[in-house]
């Protein structure tokens, strides 16, 4: 993982929105706006996470339940598109078209993604575990007048996580990922893991750990990149992401492997302050990141770290 991503995130992070016109949802219905104090009453879901530069995200919803998220494309004509299958009140399925930032340059990599998820819960209607098939798509070289080729098929992985719980808290534990490149006419093997741990403070996230190695069949060897993410400061205030399903926030979370920066979305309340370390260096050194954030009446975070949370009523 690029460490120089790290400081491009810095800047990133600290930039702030100095303003943000009123908005209407797809049906036209007034949205919370940033920029009163009137608040939202009544029963509401979150629906746009928006930046001085882009939208990062828009919900769309079948009633109550999140059916599709539009996500930042390598353009403005074509968005990244995530939509959310249900079996009651459980989502079944999640599949994602478009782009994301796979090299960790802080930028949408120009090859496009495709992968299907499918979600297994147990006895107790918890999570349990998640198979993934992933394609990766690359451009062709250019030819003249420097116009790209089409696309075609550079890789294809299949990637099972499983999902551990604290058997006295019954909060996420941790998270354990096998994967491997799915070779047309090769036998089919797990060569690559990641284990992921989570302490909490409270219910709140308050670190995590996640180490990347290499595996022989069903054993794993010694880790060769190891991150840690702390969070701390929490506020008392209600986080935007309580209204999204756990298992939509999971599946953000393993998105790319830079993305275990956004594991404080498990929490209910918003941290003040995080860091995130490289543990495989002789002296570990935090790059810390901090915010204040503003709430609307009713204490649900508006905007943090350079980001405005947008609501719309239920």
């Amino acid at each position: 993982m690029k460490r120089l991503f790290y400081f491009i995130l810095l800047l990133v992070g600290v930039s702030t929105i100095h303003s943000c016109k009123d908005l209407l949802d797809e049906d036209g219905n007034p949205l919370l706006d940033i920029n009163t104090n009137s608040g939202l009453n009544g029963p509401r879901a979150l629906y746009r996470e928006i930046t001085n530069a882009d939208t990062l995200a828009t919900y769309s919803y079948n009633g109550l339940q999140v059916s599709k998220v539009i996500t930042p494309g390598v353009n403005t004509k074509y968005k990244s598109v995530t939509d959310v299958a249900w079996s009651g009140d459980k989502i079944s399925r999640i599949d994602f078209k478009g782009h994301l930032d796979l090299d960790n340059d802080n930028a949408l990599d120009q090859d496009s993604v495709i992968y299907t998820q499918l979600y297994t819960y147990n006895n107790l209607g918890r999570l349990e575990s998640i198979s993934e098939n992933r394609s990766i798509y690359k451009r062709g070289t250019p030819v003249p007048p420097a116009v790209l080729g089409p696309y075609a098929l550079f890789r294809k992985s299949k990637t099972l996580y499983n999902l551990k719980y604290s058997t006295t808290t019954a909060k996420l534990e941790s998270l354990t990922m096998q994967t491997g490149e799915d070779v047309s006419g090769t036998p089919f093997n797990y060569t690559n893991y990641s284990q992921t741990t989570y302490q909490y403070a409270g219910d709140n996230v308050s670190n995590v750990v996640r180490q990347y190695g290499p595996m022989n069949g069903s054993v794993f060897g010694a880790p060769v990149t190891k991150y840690g993410y702390a969070y701390s400061n929490y506020d008392d205030k209600i986080n935007p992401f309580t209204l999204i399903p756990f298992a939509y926030k999971i599946s953000r979370i393993l998105e790319t492997e830079i993305n275990d920066v956004d594991s404080w979305i498990l929490s209910p309340n918003s941290p003040k302050r995080y860091s995130i370390t490289d543990l495989t260096q002789p002296i570990p050194a935090p790059v810390v990141f901090s915010t204040d954030y503003n709430y609307d009446p009713q204490t649900y975070m508006q905007k943090g770290y350079g980001v405005n949370y947008i609501y719309k009523p239920l």
